[in-house]
């Protein structure tokens, strides 16, 4: 789904954090959606967790960071780390160029997976609203 300039794809959840979850088996893949990404600007470092942290759904566990901006990376669903994508310590860009594909984050191992799983966002019509309000938040503190 296109929104306002924003790609928001079908087949992931997301949270209010603008973090996005895709279920791969028995394991959630997670990153942070085009719209963080775009606010943020270029990205130039991702302070990411290890492998084997657990995680709780709705906390911040890492952090992103650009030449404008410092701000948090949230857990979407609760759960053990048991995969971070390495690439972005090198090449933190990735977030920006590809936030869905090759900028992805981390892959969890969730403990409460279909709560965590029911508590996010689809993309529809309420989701939508949501990201209109956010843009409207954005808009009015830049005026």
């Amino acid at each position: 789904m296109e929104f306002e300039g924003y790609m928001f794809p079908d087949d992931l959840k997301y949270d209010k954090n603008h973090f996005w979850a895709k279920v791969e088996g028995d394991l959630v893949l997670t990153g942070a959606t085009e719209f963080i990404s775009k606010q943020a600007g270029e990205i130039t470092f991702v302070d990411l967790p290890e492998e084997g942290d657990e995680i709780t759904a709705g906390k911040p566990y890492g952090s992103i960071e650009s030449g404008k901006w410092v701000g948090r990376i949230y857990a979407v669903v609760s759960g053990e780390i048991v995969e971070i994508n390495e690439t972005l310590e090198d090449e933190p860009e990735k977030i920006n160029e590809d936030p869905y594909g090759s900028g992805w984050i981390c892959k969890i191992r969730p403990s409460n997976f279909e709560a965590d799983l029911a508590a996010l966002m689809s993309p529809d019509h309420a989701f939508t609203e949501f990201i209109a309000e956010e843009i409207k938040k954005i808009a009015a503190g830049q005026k």
